[in-house]
């Protein structure tokens, strides 16, 4: 798999709210996402202001299939996004390298308890689960992980 990884060129936030709101409309469905899409706008430029990175996938033929947030800085993902009609390709874990090459000491997450398909992907790609608690935005059970390298691993 090919992909070029880049920064989020303004001319593209159309194109990554629309994959935002279709990824996370099928993973729960009874959200209305689309009523969500001017949130995500404020919190993708809040976390930017913030020193906070958006890295968008693309494959060499220029789609759009996916896009992280992370903090560096923090070790913090904040999310990970992979067009729906991709999902289970091997996407997501390119998306996840990208993070790990970002931030190669460590990288904390939270994660919807009930999200299971999220978690079976982490716990496959050796995160662990450090805690749990509550996502402030929602009000809903979520579980921390974390990633490490292995020892050693330079």
């Amino acid at each position: 798999m090919d992909l070029r990884f880049g920064p989020l060129p303004p001319d593209d936030l159309p194109a990554l709210l629309d994959l935002w709101v279709g990824s996370w409309s099928h993973v729960y469905p009874g959200i209305l996402f689309e009523d969500r899409r001017e949130w995500f706008r404020g919190h993708l430029a809040s976390w930017l202001d913030a020193g906070g990175a958006c890295r968008l996938a693309r494959t060499v033929e220029g789609r759009l299939v996916g896009f992280i947030l992370i903090d560096p800085a923090k070790a913090h993902l904040d999310q990970i996004c992979v067009a729906q009609d991709l999902k289970g390709l091997g996407f997501g874990q390119a998306l996840l390298h990208e993070a790990q090459r970002l931030s190669p000491r460590r990288i904390d997450l939270s994660v919807n308890a009930n999200n299971h398909r999220a978690i079976r992907f982490y716990e496959r790609e050796g995160l662990r689960r450090t805690g749990e608690g509550v996502n402030p935005t929602s009000g809903l059970p979520v579980f921390q992980y974390r990633w490490e390298p292995p020892p050693g691993a330079p």
